[in-house]
């Protein structure tokens, strides 16, 4: 892969990727290749796919993407909304695995 095309792929990442959702059903979800991110609203599973090669060189099986919609949140009498936002779960090749937590 040439440094020009790397320098891009590096760029989307950093423009779909948002962070890592970090719960005990995604670490569950990692112990079968299963890797839970929170994307931007406009990202697509392709765009997805690619920022997730780049970044943490892995070959990437599958995207399932999901809308989150927000909560319902009272303070005091005032009624108000968490935020909406877009998760994208991703499939890795079989013996291959992402460190979310920097252990290696």
């Amino acid at each position: 892969m040439s440094q020009d095309k790397k320098v891009t792929d590096l760029n989307i990442a950093s423009r779909v990727l948002v962070a890592p959702l970090i719960t005990e059903a995604s670490t569950a979800a990692a112990e079968l290749n299963k890797y839970i991110f929170r994307v931007t609203r406009e990202a697509t599973k392709k765009q997805v796919e690619k920022a997730i090669e780049a970044l943490y060189q892995v070959k990437v099986i599958s995207v399932r993407t999901i809308n989150v919609g927000g909560k319902k949140r009272m303070r005091g009498r005032v009624e108000g909304k968490t935020a909406s936002y877009k998760k994208a779960i991703v499939t890795v090749k079989e013996g291959e695995s992402i460190d979310l937590f920097g252990n290696k």
